[in-house]
């Protein structure tokens, strides 16, 4: 059995706290809205396509869409757009290309290298996914408000075990150890938002002596567009590996990882919020993606097993969200996010904006001293947005905002390097801030 992470606070832990460099200070923007989440960087090659379906593209491009006259294509596109010259994503034919030359290698190689072929991570996509394939006793009916599914066998009062009703999940991609990513499509019945969600289970949630225990959630969430997929759900980028190989080495817990669609169109963001007159993002987050998470899985009732991560504009929301509903959740992982709301759509509606916006909520927390959060930074050496990391921590990284910046040597703006910084010390971090699943003795 592996000895998780126990949970001293991570305060407490050897990560180094970075004084003032620089001006510090607001990000200026050098345009209107300026650059997405997260600044400037230069953009490299994209590392090779590994996963099923088009390429997530996790590195932001130079300013938001609608400042680019991107709309459905433009000079450069971004991972949910169309290039210019045609519809054909680069991604998609670049895959079907290597899964011709694959085909043709496993026909000169006979049945045997068909069959190997057959058994990687192609297998089975499309196919219907079950989760949780070791259930416990059947429980009682949840109540009216869906927040207890009965007695917890487990013998922890903490334990939810799936409310329902089950959604239907459909194979992405298959990675090396086995498990599943999966998609299905969620009708927020707060926000009244409909959209795309893929959920990643560890190996450890179908393990028998799991069975009758809650399991800690990662909501992760994209930069970029973030609509109509969620980069995270590509294997290329690694993160349900590194939580595999953190398990393994003991340095993390096995999170289940939820990864909704962030935005309901590619021509705005709306900072994760409700926007007045928008869709109600802001409660697709908070509210509807955890009720469909509990509906389909054994989790945790209490805050101390449900935190975000994300990168660029995701890592603004999922520190916005903790922020704003710290008594739902209680931690973030936040790579080459920015600070404050910025989306053009919040024009006209300043309370509200103010009411979305880290430095305000975090000093709201401050003054009510509590419940605790913690907010990890992560950024890149080569990427700009540090200062503003550190001048949030310098005025509010104080009381109940427990705040740490990470940095990521020769780091950019994309998520292969905010992955590699989660294996270097993130994932350990927060694996203990939150609760790790029980197995049964023996």
């Amino acid at each position: 059995m592996h000895q998780y992470p126990q949970r001293p606070r991570p305060d407490d832990q050897s990560y180094e706290e970075y004084p003032s460099q620089g001006r510090g200070g607001a990000h200026q923007d050098p345009q209107p809205y300026g650059q997405p989440h997260g600044g400037s960087y230069e953009q490299p090659p994209y590392p090779p396509q590994q996963g099923g379906g088009p390429h997530p593209h996790p590195y932001e491009q130079q300013g938001r869409p609608e400042q680019r006259g991107y709309d459905e294509g433009g000079p450069r596109y971004r991972y949910s757009e169309e290039p210019p010259g045609g519809s054909e994503r680069p991604g998609r034919s670049r895959r079907r290309i290597w899964i011709a030359a694959v085909v043709a290698l496993a026909v000169l190689l006979g049945g045997g290298g068909f069959a190997a072929w057959k058994l990687d991570w192609f297998s089975g996509n499309g196919e219907a996914v079950t989760f949780g394939k070791n259930p416990p006793p059947a429980a009682t009916k949840p109540d009216a408000g869906g927040a207890s599914a009965g007695a917890t066998p487990s013998g922890d009062p903490d334990v939810l075990m799936p409310t329902g009703p089950k959604s239907d999940f459909k194979q992405t991609t298959k990675l090396d150890d086995g498990t599943i990513i999966a998609k299905t499509r969620v009708t927020g019945a707060k926000s009244g938002f409909e959209g795309d969600v893929w959920v990643w289970a560890p190996k450890e949630y179908d393990d028998p002596k799991y069975a009758k225990s809650g399991f800690p959630v990662l909501i992760a969430l994209p930069g970029g567009n973030g609509f109509p997929a969620n980069y995270w759900s590509d294997r290329s980028l690694g993160l349900q590996k590194a939580i595999s190989e953190g398990v393994g080495a003991g340095t993390s817990l096995p999170f289940i990882v939820i990864m909704p669609v962030l935005n309901p169109d590619a021509k705005y963001y709306y900072d994760g919020s409700d926007i007045p007159g928008q869709a109600k993002m802001g409660t697709w987050i908070a509210e509807d993606v955890p009720a469909f998470t509990k509906a389909n899985f054994r989790t945790y009732k209490s805050r101390d097993g449900w935190a975000f991560m994300g990168s660029s504009s995701g890592a603004f929301v999922g520190m916005k969200t903790v922020l704003q509903h710290p008594d739902k959740f209680k931690a973030v992982i936040a790579s080459g996010g920015e600070i404050v709301p910025d989306s053009p759509l919040w024009k006209g509606h300043q309370a509200e904006m103010d009411a979305n916006n880290p430095e305000k909520l975090a000093q709201k927390l401050i003054d009510t001293k509590g419940p605790e959060v913690y907010i990890n930074f992560q950024v890149g050496t080569k990427e700009s947005g540090k200062d503003r990391m550190v001048k949030f921590q310098q005025q509010y990284g104080k009381g109940p905002v427990k705040t740490t910046i990470r940095d990521i040597q020769n780091g950019e703006h994309n998520g292969w390097h905010y992955v590699r910084g989660m294996k270097e010390g993130s994932l350990e971090w927060i694996s203990k801030v939150l609760k790790a699943p029980k197995p049964e003795a023996g």
